[in-house]
Formats: structure tokens, C-alpha cells, sequence
């Protein structure tokens, strides 16, 4: 019976934080969806390389790795027609 109990708290409160959770979730997207959209690409980083045999087949170019070459994420912008970039 105490066991029964405590599995019924457990889920409760394990409940309650996840309504905490996503209400903080949807709170952060409204306040800055920049931040929130690097704050998931964050989240699915850690998921993917979790393990320690992960391979990824991946153009390096490709949304999964959009901020490793920028912190904004944002694509780079092209340079103007008949311009090239400095040596």
C-alpha cells in the first residue's frame, strides 16, 4: 500500500513538472524564438551524439549542423555578383 502511494505521488508530481516544463517551453518561444530554436538544435545535438558508436551521414551544410558554422543559425549571406572575397 505505502509503495502503491508513493508511485501515485511520483506520477503527480512528475506530471506537474512536466506542465512546468512546457509552459516554460512556450513561455521562451514567445520571448525569443531565436533562443528557442538554438536551445532545440542544442537538445537534438545531445540526443543524436549521445551514444558512443553514432554515425551520422550528414552534408555538412544541412539544418542538423546550421549552428556549428554560425550561433545565430542563419545561413551566410552571399557575397555580391562579381565580388570574391579577399585572400
Amino acid at each position: 500500500m505505502i509503495v502503491a502511494e508513493a508511485n501515485s505521488t511520483a506520477e503527480q508530481v512528475r506530471g506537474e513538472g512536466d506542465g512546468e516544463r512546457n509552459r516554460l517551453f512556450a513561455e521562451a518561444y514567445g520571448k525569443d524564438p531565436g533562443f528557442f530554436a538554438f536551445y532545440r538544435s542544442m537538445a537534438a545535438y545531445e540526443n543524436g551524439l549521445k551514444s558512443s558508436d553514432t554515425r551520422f551521414l550528414l552534408r555538412p551544410d544541412s539544418d542538423f549542423f546550421k549552428f556549428f558554422s554560425n550561433a545565430s543559425g542563419k545561413p551566410p549571406e552571399a557575397a555580391a555578383p562579381g565580388l570574391s572575397p579577399k585572400p
